[in-house]
């Protein structure tokens, strides 16, 4: 299986998170860039400071790859007014997907009204300007129970809201990746968080992002019915080679 196409290149850390100055930091997001062009991947991952110029590298390059960013990344806390602001800049910059930290904690709060309108008014914007859009539910953070809940509350505000052929384009992804769990529990998409995000967020598309490190758990998921997978080893991935990374 030719898993290129299904892997969204992943380099989401700020300088301090990977302890390099702002100037190391740029290069190794200009060589992800590089590298996902080069290696013919799906989408390059990023954050919303990058997104101008992989732009620019990719229209340089006359490559096809896509540029997504992350939006209230990652803890998914911030007002609607600030996810809106973030969402027009990234789109303005360039951006092909939106990926929105949903407001978990809202969730499990049982701020609903609060969850179901960042999730409506974020999937016009995207849907509005021709995007794709993804909602980050951070597996890690909730229960079983929350996981079924939150991927069917998605889902049924983008059936209620949205036409058939708009739910191709709106996605239930599993995790930020940067998560902190305790004692070493996996803080990304597990074979049994996204059984049931599949389950529950039928018709649409789920993207398992964190915890897939080989080909052989990439193939999995493919076959289990993701249809994007999030990782910051594309490369070693498509190679078959398994690794360490943690997202």
């Amino acid at each position: 299986m030719n898993v290129k196409q299904y892997l969204d290149s992943t380099y989401l850390k700020t300088a301090s998170q990977a302890g390099l100055s702002e100037g190391e930091n740029n290069t190794v997001v200009k060589n992800a860039i590089e590298e996902a062009i080069r290696e013919g991947f799906k989408l390059i991952m990023i954050r919303p400071e990058y997104v101008a110029l992989a732009k620019e590298m990719i229209a340089k390059a006359k490559s096809t790859l896509l540029i997504g960013t992350v939006i209230d990344f990652p803890e998914g806390k911030s007002s609607l007014e600030s996810k809106i602001k973030e969402a027009n800049q990234a789109i303005e910059d360039g951006a092909d997907d939106l990926d929105f930290v949903c407001n978990y904690e809202a969730f499990r709060n049982g701020d609903i009204a609060v969850v179901k309108e960042e999730i409506l008014i974020g999937t016009q914007i995207g849907l509005a300007n021709n995007k794709t859009v993804k909602w980050i539910i951070e597996v890690a953070a909730l229960g079983d129970k929350e996981i079924i809940q939150l991927s069917a509350l998605i889902k049924n505000v983008v059936i209620s809201n949205f036409k058939e052929e708009d739910y191709a384009s709106v996605f239930v992804k599993s995790s930020t990746g940067f998560y902190k769990t305790e004692n070493n529990l996996p803080n990304g998409a597990t074979l049994s968080t996204i059984i049931m995000m599949l389950e529950n967020a039928s018709p649409l598309p789920v993207k398992a992002a964190g915890g897939v490190r080989s080909y052989e758990d990439a193939v999995e998921m493919i076959r289990l019915g993701v249809k994007r997978i999030g990782t910051s080893a594309a490369k070693a991935i498509a190679k078959g080679e398994n690794t360490a990374n943690e997202y």
